[in-house]
């Protein structure tokens, strides 16, 4: 019989998911050479004959079949990184069980055993201890409040609001609050170190206050010290609204979002769909844009969430007491903490926890959020840099798992459409350096007005200034270059183990103005570079290798414009 495994599922996921992808890749290369064996053809000189046996064995298809094999074991391991992935799952009733599985089950082993034993024969013993793959993960105690749910309950809600001298935004937060079509129970303002009236508006709008005390760990810091007393006692008809001090909800907001937790006990939080505040100028509207797309992608997705929002975010009290008690087993981050002080962005931190522990989320359209955009270039670079390196932080801390894996993919979208843009950049100052003159391409002029009405299309709803700044493309491409440069650098910083900052903006009553981008125009055509260097074989495999990232391009823009293949998905499970 199988072996209980001691190792947390956590390190036995990410280890056995790191595996499995290395084996991927690695077959991946194997077919490439084989691949290029092919193309490259036989050697014309005289073959003699082989002797014991006249057979020749190619290295392409020796390289085929070792890929074979290769993916043979990605695949026993990627089994078993689901597996132990599937035992980390204690927020979904289709995973975890309401108590530790017994030995035998009416005479018969567990079936996790008969895999074990499967792999073990696949893949030979030593291997499979090798790989990690020959035990049986534990499997965790169902967190979920057994027992039938009571008609015709209501959540109870209470609101949690931290803040850091934010006097001059608080007011119209705590207004939002107010106004909601269905009023919290309880709003908590956290004042965190505040040198300002912070605490003075947030009593006078009749809110309580609790101060920090020694707290060094920033909003998450405060938040813990708050929730710790708060989740500990919540019975199962308790949410928390965590908010931001400098964001305001729409009257709908908790209307709809405990509407869903009360419809459904096996959904765990609902997160708000963030939209900028006006204001900004030409940098405000570019976030602004970048939000509205945002949306879009997730009201295409059926409302499925990529990152619940610490803008603006309700989550049943008992999941954030279940994150805290599985901190340091299940996942990252020391035992009985909410959230996870490392981590640079806690709110993307604490999504991939619940993701982790197989908790339901979902955004729907109803609940909007309007927070801060960033008015200078200054304070949108370190923003980003903070949200990109947090990112790839957290995303490192879990590894490679069920839950990260379309992160880890969304990092690796990045990373290509770096290589891609200034690729494009590097290939179009060549040309233009080198032309003698310029001829443009019905095709491709055709290929580039699939991105104009992709930019407008996915702006549409933001409004008439949305549309302005998105149709001449060169903006927004310009914008992207500039956030490109803020998740290279992040990744530098990353690498070189340079220490991250907090992005702390004030918000005093002045506008700040924004840095404009000029792009010089080149007039000099054909003179900086000799016209031969069109005709070299790097500046083709340059050309072939823009012209494909183009058609993927173009291929996700038409995807884009057209309407959401929605399949049919059950009501219950179209939140993830």
């Amino acid at each position: 019989m199988a072996r209980r495994s001691t190792t947390p599922p956590r390190v036995h996921s990410a280890r056995q998911g790191a595996v499995s992808l290395g084996l991927l890749l690695l077959a991946g290369v194997l077919l490439a050479f084989a691949y290029w064996e092919v193309v490259r053809g036989p050697n014309p000189r005289h073959q003699p004959a082989v002797l014991p046996v006249n057979v020749e064995i190619s290295r392409a298809g020796l390289a085929v079949f070792v890929a074979a094999v290769v993916i043979g074991v990605a695949a026993v391991v990627g089994i078993a990184a689901l597996d132990s992935a599937a035992s980390m799952r204690v927020l979904s009733r289709q995973s975890a069980v309401p108590g530790r599985v017994p030995a035998r089950v009416r005479g018969r082993r567990l079936t996790g055993s008969r895999r074990v034993r499967a792999r073990m024969v696949l893949l030979s013993p030593p291997l499979a201890r090798a790989l990690g793959v020959d035990r049986v993960p534990e499997t965790p105690l169902l967190a979920i409040p057994s027992g039938e749910r009571p008609p015709d309950v209501r959540i109870r809600c209470t609101v949690l609001v931290p803040a850091h001298d934010e006097e001059a935004v608080l007011g119209h937060t705590l207004a939002s609050l107010a106004a909601q079509d269905r009023r919290p129970d309880r709003v908590v303002v956290i004042a965190d170190n505040c040198t300002d009236a912070t605490a003075t508006v947030a009593r006078a709008a009749g809110a309580e206050v609790v101060e920090t005390v020694g707290n060094t760990e920033k909003k998450a810091g405060a938040l813990n010290q708050v929730l710790a007393g708060l989740v500990q006692d919540a019975d199962t008809h308790e949410a928390v609204l965590v908010m931001d001090a400098d964001s305001t909800i729409n009257p709908e907001f908790l209307d709809r979002a405990l509407g869903l937790l009360e419809e459904d006990p096996d959904l765990m939080a609902v997160g708000g769909l963030f939209f900028g505040e006006p204001g900004g100028g030409l940098i405000g509207q570019f976030q602004r844009n970048e939000y509205g797309r945002y949306q879009r992608v997730v009201a295409r997705k059926l409302n499925r969430v990529f990152v619940l929002t610490g803008t603006a975010s309700v989550i049943r009290a008992y999941a954030l007491r279940t994150v805290s008690e599985s901190r340091g087993t299940l996942i990252p981050g020391p035992h009985g903490k909410v959230y996870d002080t490392l981590a640079m962005t806690e709110d993307n931190e604490l999504t991939l926890s619940l993701k982790t522990l197989g908790a339901r989320l979902t955004s729907p359209p109803e609940c909007r959020v309007t927070t801060e955009v960033m008015t200078t270039w200054r304070d949108l670079w370190r923003q980003r840099l903070r949200w990109h390196r947090g990112a790839l932080e957290n995303i490192g801390v879990y590894g490679f798992t069920r839950a990260t894996a379309i992160y880890w993919g969304q990092q690796l979208g990045l990373a290509y459409g770096v290589l891609a843009l200034w690729s494009y950049f590097l290939l179009l100052t060549i040309t233009l350096l080198a032309a003698d003159s310029i001829r443009w391409s019905p095709f491709w002029v055709t290929m580039g007005m699939v991105f104009v009405v992709e930019r407008v299309v996915t702006v549409w709803a933001v409004g008439w200034r949305a549309r302005a700044l998105a149709a001449p493309i060169l903006p927004e491409l310009l914008y992207s270059a500039f956030l490109q440069v803020i998740f290279v650098t992040s990744i530098i910083e990353i690498v070189l183990g340079r220490k991250a900052g907090w992005n702390y903006v004030p918000r005093p009553a002045v506008n700040a103005v924004g840095v404009l981008l000029a792009v010089p125009t080149i007039t000099s055509l054909g003179i900086l570079l000799p016209t031969s260097v069109l005709y070299t074989d790097w500046y083709a495999a340059l050309s072939a290798w823009v012209a494909l990232n183009t058609f993927v391009f173009v291929g996700l823009s038409i995807l884009q414009v057209l309407p959401p293949m929605r399949r049919w998905i059950p009501r219950r499970r179209t939140a993830s």
